[in-house]
């Protein structure tokens, strides 16, 4: 054993670690089988026990074993170092580490000192996970399924809900698909309940966005009764919405209830939404008293704009005049905290003025422009709901109502109420009070003027009164030259006056103050067309067309353009157009006749004038066109009912009469057309086409009245001669009189006696030039002949007289005059646009 025993070389007395590589041979446990004491020791009872000593590194420098005898001492055959804290020559060792730090057997073979172990090299790399194993697995389908709902939302935002819907969907699919996964590898207590929640809410919200109603109601149920799901229950607010939408209103108000009970408390502003839901349900249920206790509670606890609005409008519904005026007040005395006095600079300060500057169009601006329009609006409507109502007379209640108004915060929105009572005196046709109200509103401010003008300058360009329009249009554009309005009635009334390029001016300035004006840019195309700038006036009228999509007006001013660039086709398509937005209206569907009519299209001529004559059958033209499309395919008896109708619209007109006879008479019916004949010559006795067919008919009957007619006839035809010399002779002698006295004045007195002379033989030419007429027209009737007679001639010599078929062998179409607008009656705003007058 004394040939494993090192001692330790001699060093310094400073050395503090010096002695410690020293160690009692007895800790070798190579040579613990070479130990006879050690050997003994193990056969005893006590040796038998299992060794308390733990297994020592091959690093580590070894420690004595304790002999459970009580005595840690080494054994009686150990020799070399001592132990741990053993009292040597007097002296006690200290205690130390079980270890020295970083001192092994190995550093006696001649190893370096190396205590942070940087001999042996870098760390080896970190193990690289699997892709394929369960949690990473786990993990990608997680960030998949957070993908789906983020690209659901931001589709839903950008207006593709059927994209949203297909992503929430797919969402929920692999959600499932990560569910079951998570619990084959892990156990259910760690599955994502957010995840869960957020998937399906989105869901149901998709369903309901795209009007799937029952699917939404479903997933929501889903939500709702499922226990893990904390403060789930207010979804049943979206559930009362849906029912709601789809006027299941029981059950809407049920559910908001139920999310009600759901609402804490503490969350005030959750809760009176909730109400106010519960508050319009009622309404559109009819309900108005409950709906009335749910806003009373309301403006009690917290009020706002809405509440307040909806409790005006149900006390106007139920009739309490008072409660209307309590619950206006109340929505006057609304605040609406908003402070204008920020944006307006207290010092000259360059900085704070900036500041100021950037404040004044921020955001949080624009929020407090739109809350404090909004409560603008909800006071005027309410204003003008109830002012007829809540006393004697409408007059009386807007009294009342800018009274409330001038001792609220509102004070400016009193000027308006009154315009808003001019214009109900207006709508009354009451103009003296409506032009006394608004004339007293012109010392108001410059805005309050302006629009006070306006109106007067459209009531009195309405009354054609032209002077006065321009004059108060003026005072408008002075007062507020930005106003659109008031430039646009100066435009009106200079386009009155005939000068379209100073009112395309005054268009064009108030489309640059106001680009959504339809008023100006509509009557910017008029004033192009009347200069015959078609092309600048059809760009006009189709950006109209992209503002205005269903505008009829401006459909059919685009047709009208292309009617008179001469394109029909394109002109006939954009009336279809019109048609399709008004397809009842006669003119439209007569002019599309007309149309193809002129491109020849007879089939689709007669199909849109019959449309044009079902919804109005007094268009004389239609009426006309018709009949005459049924003489051209010769059914004699449908072209009768069409100029009846025609002789009931005109029953001046003898033409009409003349030609349901004539119907009659080609028909082969000659009872009917000579009875029609005689009726027509009862009413107008002078006419002579009558009696002559009259004449005709009676001759060929067989009938005594043909003499009478014939005599009748002659007699009539001899006054027509004779009218006829006396108005022809008449204006001869006009004209020689003017002669005469242009020469009387350059000749002078001299020549009067010539006058009177070219005078009695300007007379003697007349008559001889009255009688030969006459002669020639009697010689004219006598021997007309009878090439466009229907039948054959009568063989009556004595009747001395002939006739001409108003008809004729073959009748051209009458063709109707086109139209360059559209009837006042149907578009009241075709020309100038006369409907100025602010709501």
């Amino acid at each position: 054993m004394m040939q494993n025993v090192h001692l330790a070389p001699e060093t310094d007395e400073d050395d503090l670690y010096s002695g410690y590589n020293d160690y009692n041979p007895i800790c070798d446990i190579e040579e613990l089988e070479n130990d006879a004491a050690f050997q003994q020791a193990v056969r005893t009872s006590y040796g038998r026990r299992p060794p308390i000593t733990a297994k020592i590194p091959s690093t580590a420098v070894t420690r004595p074993i304790a002999t459970g005898y009580g005595s840690k001492t080494s054994l009686a055959s150990s020799v070399g170092r001592p132990m741990t804290g053993a009292i040597q020559d007097g002296v006690t060792r200290p205690m130390t580490a079980v270890r020295a730090a970083g001192f092994t057997k190995a550093a006696l073979r001649g190893s370096a000192f190396d205590p942070l172990g940087q001999s042996r090299g870098p760390a080896p790399p970190l193990e690289v996970k699997k892709k394929d194993s369960p949690e990473e697995k786990i993990k990608q389908l997680e960030k998949e399924v957070n993908e789906l709902v983020e690209e659901s939302c931001i589709a839903n935002s950008c207006g593709d809900l059927k994209l949203a819907l297909e992503k929430a969907k797919d969402a929920g699919r692999k959600e499932r698909v990560l569910v079951r996964q998570r619990e084959q590898a892990t156990t259910p207590e760690n599955i994502n309940l957010d995840l869960t929640y957020s998937v399906l809410f989105n869901l149901a919200s998709q369903y309901s966005v795209n009007e799937m109603y029952a699917e939404a109601l479903n997933t929501y149920q889903v939500i709702v009764k499922n226990k893990m799901f904390s403060n789930a229950g207010i979804l049943k607010t979206n559930m009362g919405n849906i029912y709601l939408k789809q006027r299941n209103y029981s059950k809407a108000i049920k559910f908001y209830r139920m999310a009600l009970d759901q609402v804490p408390s503490v969350n005030k502003q959750m809760r009176i939404k909730i109400m106010q839901n519960i508050g319009v349900t009622f309404i559109q249920a009819g309900q108005y008293s409950d709906a009335i206790n749910s806003y009373e509670h309301i403006m009690s606890m917290a009020p706002n704009l809405k509440a307040g609005y909806n409790l005006t409008v149900c006390y106007f519904a139920v009739g309490d005049q008072e409660k209307m005026k309590k619950a206006f007040q109340k929505l006057i005395a609304v605040p609406l905290e908003i402070d204008e006095d920020k944006y307006i600079s207290p010092s000259d300060d360059p900085h704070t003025n900036l500041v100021t500057e950037a404040i004044k169009n921020d955001h949080l601006r624009q929020m407090e422009r739109e809350r404090k329009a909004m409560a603008e609006k909800y006071i005027m409507t309410s204003a003008k709901l109830i002012a007829p109502v809540i006393e004697t007379s409408f007059a009386a209640g807007y009294d009342w109502c800018v009274e409330v108004v001038k001792a609220s915060q509102y004070v400016e929105l009193a000027n308006d109420l009154e315009i808003n009572k001019a214009v109900t005196y207006l709508r009354q046709r009451d103009y003296n009070q409506a032009v006394e109200i608004l004339k007293m509103l012109e010392k108001k401010d410059s805005r309050v003027k302006s629009a006070a003008a306006t109106n007067l300058s459209a009531l009195y360009y309405m009354g054609k009164d032209f002077a006065q329009a321009s004059s108060y249009a003026d005072i408008a554009v002075n007062s507020d030259r930005y106003n659109p309005a008031a430039l646009t009635n100066k435009g009106n009334t200079v386009f009155a006056n005939g000068d379209y390029e100073k009112a395309a001016e005054f268009y064009k300035e108030a489309l640059r103050n106001d680009s959504s004006c339809t008023e100006a840019l509509y009557n910017v195309g008029l004033t192009y067309e009347k200069m015959n700038r078609l092309d600048e006036a059809l760009d006009c009228f189709l950006k109209l067309h992209a503002i205005l999509r269903n505008s009829a007006e401006v459909l059919y001013q685009i047709a009208n353009i292309y009617e008179l660039m001469e394109n029909l086709s394109e002109a006939i398509e954009w009336l279809m157009q019109v048609v399709s937005v008004v397809p009842t209206n006669p003119q439209v569907l007569a002019k599309l006749g007309e149309l193809y009519d002129r491109e020849g299209d007879k089939s689709q001529a007669f199909q849109y004038y019959y449309e044009s004559y079902r919804y109005f059958p007094c268009n004389i033209e239609v009426v006309e066109w018709l009949g005459a499309y049924y003489i051209d395919t010769q059914f004699w008896e449908k072209a009768i009912q069409y100029f009846e109708r025609a002789s009931l619209i005109q029953p001046t007109q003898v033409k009409w009469q003349l030609m349901v006879a004539s119907c009659f008479r080609r028909s082969g019916n000659y009872q009917k057309a000579l009875g029609t004949y005689k009726d027509t010559h009862r009413k107008f006795p002078e006419n002579v086409e009558c009696l002559r067919f009259l004449v005709r008919l009676c001759t060929d009957l067989g009938l005594k009245d043909a003499q009478e007619y014939a005599r009748k006839l002659k007699r009539l035809e001899k006054v027509k001669e004779i009218r006829e010399q006396v108005s022809h002779m008449g204006l001869q002698l006009l004209s020689a009189n003017f002669q005469n006295r242009i020469k009387s004045g350059r000749d002078g007195s001299g020549g009067s006696r010539g006058k009177r002379e070219g005078s009695a033989s300007s007379d003697s030419g007349q008559n001889c030039s009255a009688s030969s007429k006459g002669e020639r027209l009697s010689a004219k009737l006598r021997t007309l002949p009878g090439t466009n007679e229907p039948y054959e001639s009568s063989s009556n010599k004595e009747i001395d007289a002939s006739y001409v078929d108003p008809l004729g062998p073959q009748i051209e179409r009458p063709k109707t005059a086109a139209k360059k607008k559209i009837d006042e009656d149907d578009f009241a705003d075709e020309e100038l646009g006369d409907d100025l007058l602010p709501e």
